[in-house]
């Protein structure tokens, strides 16, 4: 059997063993809440999530997992407020800044959920079976009005096609290579004012963008290789738009869209404020 032949083999065995029961288990949080029983997504309440999020997570956005797992009230709670995010409703009225707040509070909940499950832990790459076994992004569901939507689902299906790329600095995938965490709930109120600070909070990490003027080099987070087709079809395109977030000795170079620009590497290891305390 020749490696094309093999590898053939191999892709119809995998699919074989997903569609006989073999592929990691679905897990699914919130609940079914009936038409009749849901609320406008304008009323969640997403308090309970603020709360949780300035006691577990610090100004840089790592999280304290074994306080938070090892507490069964605020264990509780979250489990509470995923119920709660259950009963929303949308229609052609919900604003976008309702929608932003409600999906990015929902993705990095969901988040933070499945890796509360698995903890200890030391990379959400743990839990990211590629061919068949259960995959976080895929597998982990929340029901919204009777619908499960996986990670992934709601970051392409849902916060994409909402046209705004500052999802990118607010969405966590429980990463350090990821933003950080913001320690409060996005709020539609607020929406607009917190994607700015944590994209200016983004990029004043050196782990995630550096530049030198007399080089003429920006050096980006591998998140702006991934999605910078949300910023821009041109690399000048993409830089004009992400200048107002950048430090401001580093605008210009944007602005001016000659830069040269490579990628830095990314850290997948846990956003673990035990892995800081060591």
């Amino acid at each position: 059997m020749n490696i094309g032949s093999l590898v053939r083999a191999c892709i119809v065995c995998a699919i074989a063993l997903q569609s006989n029961g073999f592929a990691g288990p679905t897990i699914t949080v919130g609940t079914q809440v009936g038409a009749a029983q849901r609320i406008s997504a304008e009323r969640i309440d997403h308090k309970p999530w603020d709360v949780l999020l300035k006691k577990y997570v610090n100004d840089s956005g790592m999280v304290d997992y074994r306080a938070w797992k090892a507490n069964a009230a605020d264990m509780n709670l979250l489990n509470q407020y995923l119920l709660h995010l259950s009963s929303a409703s949308f229609s052609g009225q919900t604003s976008e800044p309702v929608k932003l707040a409600y999906w990015i509070n929902a993705y990095n909940v969901v988040t933070v959920y499945g890796i509360l499950k698995e903890y200890p832990t030391t990379s959400i790459r743990n839990h990211t079976a590629k061919v068949f076994g259960y995959n976080i992004w895929q597998d982990l569901h929340l029901l919204v009005e009777g619908n499960p939507y996986s990670l992934d689902q709601m970051e392409h299906e849902v916060l994409r096609p909402l046209g705004e790329p500052r999802i990118h600095f607010a969405i966590v995938c429980a990463s350090i290579g990821c933003p950080r965490l913001l320690n409060e709930a996005y709020l539609p109120e607020r929406i607009d004012d917190q994607l700015t600070i944590n994209a200016k909070a983004f990029f004043t990490d050196p782990t995630k963008f550096r530049s030198d003027v007399a080089r003429n080099s920006i050096e980006l987070s591998p998140i702006l290789d991934w999605y910078g087709g949300d910023f821009g079809k041109s690399m000048p395109e993409k830089l004009r738009r992400l200048a107002p977030y950048l430090p401001e000795g580093a605008q210009q170079l944007a602005q001016n869209g000659k830069a040269s620009v490579s990628f830095l590497g990314y850290d997948w290891n846990l956003n673990d404020q035990a892995k800081v305390r060591r």
